[in-house]
């Protein structure tokens, strides 16, 4: 109609649009260059406007916001987060998509402090492992974990834990990493070397702390460092069982929280040159973070309902 020389009034009347609109069309859609309206230049301009729209971030609530982002700092997931917010903030709602989705719109150099935090940054493969002889454990007196009570693997229970360590390829640095199967409360504590006197002094010290109610059983692995489980028996009067060789999976547990302990500690991490307070730190953040499997509620809450902490 343009190039017919109709007027915007013959345009608007023959369209049923007001003028006003078909003036907004035209200099809002109008080639740059050329300085006229065209239906595919147009139409191009439009679908780019549509593909912004798209792009830019969906969290539009100032508190979402900094609540996501001072989350995702702590080591949250997205879905974590979506969990969580309803709890902490009342009224207050998000999706992990919307999460995600708000982390990449920001571009590639303004998303890296929060890729940073997530805790699976990159995709990765494992390589197959081949089948490996077991050896026979040199434990004395161990009892197989299946002689443990069917009560432990419903987690309905509080008290029941499991126990591994985690070493440093730089040096003796050590940590026992205790987890309660129901809450999955974590203890955390940091050992010169990885000794069996220093795990039982370790073990000992930190269930110690707690009833006996609440240390019911102990399940462990057949590192050498449990060779001393016959003390920690007559210290607690916790009974201690051991996993077959190789089979981390009977304790899914512990080795989830190892994965989370190893994201603030990545391996090659000097554990010796790493504080104490530090240590502490760690475990509280871990504590304190939400998960899907207890409803988004944190294991300290969870811990706390069943039995009085005390250090």
């Amino acid at each position: 109609m343009l190039r017919d020389g109709k007027s915007l009034s013959e345009i608007a009347r023959a369209l049923g649009r007001n003028k006003g609109t078909i003036s907004r069309e035209i200099k809002r859609n109008s080639s740059p260059k050329q300085n006229y309206y065209t239906m595919p230049w147009a139409h191009l301009k439009a679908e780019r406007r549509s593909w912004r729209a798209h792009r830019r971030p969906r969290l539009k609530n100032e508190q979402i916001v900094l609540y996501v982002r001072s989350k995702l700092k702590e080591g949250w997931s997205p879905e974590q987060i979506a969990g969580r917010i309803g709890l902490d903030h009342p009224g207050l709602s998000v999706s992990h998509e919307a999460v995600y989705q708000y982390i990449y719109s920001l571009g590639r150099a303004r998303s890296k402090e929060l890729t940073a935090h997530l805790r699976c940054r990159h995709p990765r493969r494992w390589k197959k492992r081949m089948g490996r002889k077991c050896r026979q454990p040199k434990i004395k007196n161990r009892i197989s974990i299946e002689q443990r009570p069917a009560t432990v693997e419903t987690r309905r229970q509080f008290g029941h834990w499991e126990g591994d360590t985690i070493v440093s390829m730089k040096s003796r640095g050590t940590l026992s990493c205790l987890v309660e199967r129901k809450s999955r409360l974590l203890l955390l504590t940091k050992l010169p070397k990885r000794s069996s006197d220093d795990v039982n002094r370790a073990i000992v010290r930190r269930l110690g702390s707690f009833p006996l109610h609440a240390r019911r059983s102990l399940t462990l692995d057949n590192g050498s460092e449990n060779a001393g489980h016959e003390k920690i028996t007559a210290s607690l009067k916790v009974k201690c069982y051991f996993a077959h060789p190789y089979a981390s999976w009977e304790r899914g547990t512990n080795e989830n929280i190892n994965g989370l302990v190893r994201w603030y500690l990545p391996k090659g991490t000097d554990l010796s040159k790493i504080p104490a307070e530090q240590i502490a730190l760690i475990e509280s953040l871990i504590n304190n973070r939400p998960r899907k499997c207890l409803g988004y509620k944190t294991p300290i809450e969870i811990a706390s309902s069943c039995v009085a902490l005390r250090r």
